[in-house]
């Protein structure tokens, strides 16, 4: 089976602390869009999430065992795990899925705010797996996440993000220049 990562799923380093997967595939997914929000009140931070209808969002597709399903599921709790008709997902690579494909997915999420906001070091981490792809993928993903103009806090000297993984010293100014921008009003 697969599954398709649209956050810190991207981060090679960061699934790893989770299961074990096949390469990461970048694709795009029609019909899915990507913001920040809250799941639930166990989560400290807002982290993405997405929902199903309108806009298009990128990430990777993951080839996944059976038995890590269940260990991806518990990382993503508080979403709901949904199948992905195939015929969304545009990819470069032609493959032919013979397994589902999943995607966590959170309808309504309340925005972040103050006490739940965006963590840099979650931000780092999905970025810094989004530039290992390119820097047009990172910049396709910050274009389009919607939500940049919540509440984030620099939490860099303290880490708050437990799957903080794969960042490294290089990336930040890169990552910095990618939210200035994406945090100023249109």
């Amino acid at each position: 089976m697969y599954i398709f990562g649209y956050g810190s799923l991207i981060n090679r380093a960061s699934r790893q602390r989770t299961g074990q997967t096949g390469a990461a595939i970048p694709a795009e997914v029609e019909g899915l869009q990507r913001h920040w929000g809250k799941v639930d009140g166990s989560y400290a931070i807002s982290p993405l999430v997405a929902s199903l209808g309108e806009g298009r969002c990128n990430g990777v597709l993951l080839k996944v065992e059976d038995h890590f399903l269940g260990h991806f599921d518990q990382r993503e709790r508080g979403y709901q795990r949904v199948e992905l008709d195939p015929a969304r997902i545009l990819q470069d690579e032609l493959l032919s899925f013979d397994a589902p494909i999943w995607v966590y997915v959170k309808e309504n999420p309340a925005p972040p705010c103050d006490q739940q906001p965006i963590m840099q070091t979650y931000v780092d981490t999905v970025l810094a797996g989004c530039l290992s792809i390119s820097d047009a993928f990172a910049r396709t993903f910050v274009e389009t996440t919607s939500g940049w103009h919540h509440p984030l806090e620099n939490d860099r000297e303290s880490p708050k993000y437990g799957n903080l993984a794969g960042v490294e010293e290089a990336h930040l100014p890169c990552i910095d220049r990618l939210v200035h921008r994406s945090r100023k009003p249109f």
